[in-house]
């Protein structure tokens, strides 16, 4: 599966300079957050990420500001189709835009669709439900067109099933709608979970391709073994893992594909060699993150037998898995397409540090392996919030200002 083959930030060719310390020849034009999606979605996912976890943690402790009844379904509903989605359509507007050379939405394009990513969010608080169901389903389909139509012009066919895959989040979106609706018969949180697995696989690829290309470079004596017929392996019993979960087949064909998949994943993360990471902590969080998916696998494999709360696996790869390879992948992205070096300090350092202990304070807190619940749950919403707060605080500056180097992007 190459459509996932990721380079390392580097100025784009569009706008080059004259030489070195002078000004673009082009200097670039228009607000500087709107000028790649990278800028304004990470941004608002992190706005969503500090401000929606302790929303939810209030209305769980019946104290949720505005007499606001939240059920459990818009938690995982905005860490999925909100925070998540939101920092894929980034990333892809700045990936799709170095793929094809072509520019991606920008200006008053990429402030609508933020908008529109915003109502979304707003609607599923105050609006009617049907309103705010049609609202929230519009964004996919907006922000997944322009790739299609970039991908679809420069016949990078390899990179169109992109489109696709949004397609599917979209599908089952919708499904989540339905049901919460009470137009399907089913759980409102399965296609919500589904939804979550879905991402997992793409972190499942994408990290199997990047982590050790990140590490090679950053520390060539680590030797991070790649081996394609374990990472196939790995993808392939991933698949039957969630395809087994999806079919609600039985609890032994469950237990022992999940099972599976954690072992392949785990094998394959160590063979990264994440104990020669500790020094760079830009590699170490996607490492641990990416461990994350395999502890994730074995807890619902656990959970299938009933030897764990489902809460813990899925908290694993909400948290742990996602939460992480998020927080290590739009630092070091927007560091690389602000014209920064790729060099964490200590505010990213802490971030990284606050989301490894809120993953694993809120997947001991599923666990019940102490009568601490409360005070657990609320320290892991606490390390999670603070992370992202620290991310605003440091790149809010960063990315609403034009590139060090002038350049656009």
């Amino acid at each position: 599966m190459p459509l996932l083959k990721i380079h390392e930030p580097r100025p784009p060719a569009v706008q080059p300079l004259s030489r070195p310390g002078s000004q673009p020849v082009n200097p670039p034009k228009g607000l500087p957050l709107l000028r790649l999606g990278f800028r304004p979605f990470y941004l608002v996912a992190a706005a969503l990420a500090a401000l929606a976890v302790p929303l939810w943690v209030a209305a769980f402790f019946g104290v949720a500001p505005f007499g606001l009844q939240l059920a459990l379904y818009w938690h995982v509903h905005e860490m999925v189709y909100g925070f998540a989605v939101a920092v894929i359509v980034g990333f892809l507007y700045t990936a799709v835009r170095n793929w094809t050379n072509l520019p991606t939405p920008r200006g008053t394009h990429l402030a609508a669709l933020v908008l529109l990513w915003c109502a979304g969010r707003i609607a599923l608080l105050v609006a009617p439900p049907l309103w705010a169901a049609m609202i929230d389903l519009a964004f996919l389909p907006a922000a997944a067109w322009p790739i299609w139509q970039l991908l679809s012009k420069t016949k990078n066919r390899r990179n169109q099933f992109l489109p696709l895959l949004l397609g599917a989040l979209v599908l089952l979106n919708a499904l989540h709608h339905a049901a919460a609706l009470g137009w399907l018969a089913i759980d409102p949180l399965s296609p919500l979970r589904g939804g979550l697995l879905l991402i997992v696989l793409i972190e499942l690829v994408m990290g199997g391709r990047v982590i050790p290309s990140f590490t090679s470079n950053a520390v060539p004596q680590a030797r991070p073994k790649v081996r394609p017929r374990d990472d196939r392996l790995a993808i392939v019993l991933a698949v039957l893992a969630i395809v087994s979960w999806l079919l609600g087949l039985p609890v032994p064909a469950q237990a022992a594909s999940f099972a599976a998949a954690a072992l392949a994943t785990g094998r394959r993360v160590l063979g990264y060699q994440p104990q020669r990471t500790l020094a760079h902590p830009l590699l170490w969080i996607l490492h641990f993150a990416y461990l994350w998916i395999a502890i994730g696998f074995a807890l619902l494999a656990f959970a299938a037998l009933g030897l764990a709360p489902p809460s813990a696996g899925w908290h694993a790869l909400g948290v742990g898995a996602t939460g992480g390879l998020v927080i290590g992948m739009i630092t070091r992205t927007a560091l690389g397409h602000t014209g920064r070096a790729l060099q964490a300090g200590k505010a990213e350092v802490l971030m990284y540090a606050l989301l490894m202990a809120g993953a694993l304070l809120r997947v001991l807190a599923s666990l019940h392996l102490s009568a601490g619940y409360s005070e657990l749950l609320l320290a892991s919403a606490g390390c999670w919030s603070m992370a992202f707060v620290l991310y605003l605080a440091v790149y809010l500056p960063r990315l609403s200002t034009t590139r060090l180097d002038g350049n656009d992007g």
